[in-house]
């Protein structure tokens, strides 16, 4: 399996495992949390259809990749994707596309590292602007709603990942035309492969303020998210993106009635949108 070593706790290497399949122009796919890099195969079958290069990998502390104690910060995040792109060298510019924590990933290395080398970028289910209810963001979630999350994971990750599925998809309204049993399955066994350790450490990296990285973005960006988004609520984070022109050359597709994972639940509505935008 392949691997980029992106640094270093104590005697063991962080090593960062990716996937590159397909040829031609490179999209590279930023999972979301709990997930992995498998969690696009609605996605990638699609980009390898229309003669994509497709990378993906799985952020340190989850699937196949090291499950360090440190580096959980978006700082750090964006440092270990520019360590795979620079480690892969692709001959093209690359196109982005993260979803929920992968939209972290993506802006953050906008705002770290700017554009040179990356032509157009998508966000899935956004976690921008800033998520954290404070005196100048009153739109955000308030701090206690993450303290209980970390008190929740922290004294039983296993029962933080069934109830936080149940609100992922929400499978009140979706299962089981949408989401069957056997993938809602499937995707808490994804869950379970990540580190304890990251389970609970990435809940404050989702209170990272992303306002400053933003006005950075120079590239076509789309932005696709469910109007019935429960993890990260579509009032405070896609639509202010539109709303309060975030983004400078912004493309914006809601799903109606979608949850947060729209690229498992409604990837027929995803696909039409992101191939188009990134055939462009």
């Amino acid at each position: 399996m392949p691997y980029v070593t992106v640094g270093k706790e104590n005697s063991a290497d962080i090593d960062i495992h990716y996937n590159d399949h397909g040829s031609g122009k490179p999209v590279v796919l930023i999972h979301g949390y709990p997930l992995n890099g498998n969690s696009w195969e609605k996605q990638e079958a699609e980009l390898l259809k229309a003669g994509r290069r497709v990378i993906s990998y799985d952020r340190r502390g989850f699937g196949k990749s090291s499950q360090p104690t440190t580096g959980y910060d978006y700082d750090t995040f964006a440092a270990d994707l520019k360590a795979l792109l620079d480690h892969l060298a692709p001959a093209e510019d690359v196109q982005l596309v993260g979803f929920s924590m992968g939209t972290g990933e993506v802006t953050r290395y906008l705002g770290n590292y700017g554009s040179a080398g990356v032509s157009r970028v998508a966000l899935l289910g956004v976690i921008q602007p800033f998520l954290l209810q404070t005196d100048d963001n009153e739109k955000g979630v308030p701090q206690e709603v993450f303290d209980g999350i970390k008190e929740t994971v922290a004294k039983d990750r296993y029962l933080w990942f069934e109830g936080f599925f149940d609100n992922f998809f929400n499978t009140d309204k979706l299962s089981p035309d949408r989401i069957g049993d056997a993938a809602l399955k499937a995707h808490f066994n994804l869950a379970v492969e990540m580190s304890p350790f990251a389970s609970y450490a990435c809940v404050d990296t989702w209170l990272t303020d992303f306002r400053d990285d933003l006005p950075k973005f120079d590239v076509p960006t789309l932005v696709v998210h469910g109007t019935e988004d429960r993890i990260l609520p579509f009032e405070a984070t896609a639509q202010r993106l539109r709303d309060e022109n975030l983004i400078a050359d912004l493309e914006f597709v809601a799903i109606e009635g979608g949850p947060h994972n729209i690229a498992w639940t409604h990837p027929d509505e995803v696909n039409a949108a992101l191939l188009p935008f990134l055939a462009r």
